[in-house]
């Protein structure tokens, strides 16, 4: 199944944020912006940082090997590719880990067949960021459960769980974590879009398809979709926090 792209309205989207998440997300404009500066400066960018020393990069292998895992904020990410004809290089996941979870979140309710990560092993997947060959975000989407072999948690859940995603470490790359963390931050109102609308799919296949499991249906992979462009994002952030003009 191909799910059409979400149609986002940024300008109402940004209208409808507190200040407090605003001055957030133009905090995270500018940590992307100087993370792209200090790359450029050394000739590379994040996906080159990830796929260094990395020898032959092949479709659906982890990279770094061993993925980026932060043991104090139990963040986690990996870039790989396995989207042929999708027009991108490919990208990253973003997870969160069972100990960083909000105590009151529980997982969707699972009868079927499927071993899904439990308890302290528990993750959630937060959003994943496409990436094109020059290594800049251009698109983000979420997944059927299977994809990224989650354990999979409601779209309120989710959302919850965004604030807590950070990644502090220098491995592979101090500026590489900096950027997907600030990215998080950065296109909230999007991300926030795509999980409800990941719900919305995964009822309507649901509905559709009664006799299958649908989180494991390999016929449902990518659950919503969006393009993005990160210094659209954060101008119209910047306008947002500009205060209103008196009529003249």
């Amino acid at each position: 199944m191909t799910v059409e792209p979400l149609e986002f309205d940024l300008a109402a989207a940004l209208a409808q944020q507190p200040r407090r998440r605003l001055t957030a997300m133009a905090e995270a404009g500018a940590v992307v912006e100087d993370s792209y500066r200090v790359l450029a400066k050394a000739g590379t960018n994040v996906v080159a940082q990830c796929l260094a020393h990395q020898g032959t990069f092949y479709e659906l292998d982890h990279y770094p090997k061993g993925d980026v895992y932060d043991a104090e904020f139990h963040a986690q990410y990996y870039y790989h590719a396995h989207r042929a004809g999708s027009g991108e290089h490919g990208h990253f996941h973003t997870f969160l880990r069972a100990r960083a979870m909000p105590p009151q979140v529980r997982p969707v309710p699972y009868r079927g067949q499927a071993k899904r990560p439990t308890g302290s092993d528990a993750l959630a997947h937060l959003v994943a960021i496409s990436m094109n060959r020059p290594g800049f975000p251009i698109g983000l989407f979420t997944t059927n459960r299977w994809v990224t072999d989650e354990t999979y948690y409601a779209a309120g859940d989710v959302i919850e769980m965004l604030d807590r995603f950070r990644i502090d470490h220098t491995f592979p790359c101090l500026a590489v974590n900096r950027w997907i963390s600030a990215m998080v931050e950065l296109f909230r109102p999007q991300i926030e879009a795509l999980v409800r609308a990941r719900d919305e799919t995964m009822g309507q296949w649901a509905r559709a398809h009664p006799d299958r499991d649908v989180y494991e249906d390999r016929d449902l992979e990518i659950a919503s979709i969006v393009g993005i462009d990160a210094n659209r994002q954060i101008a119209a952030v910047r306008a947002a926090l500009e205060p209103a003009r008196a009529p003249a």
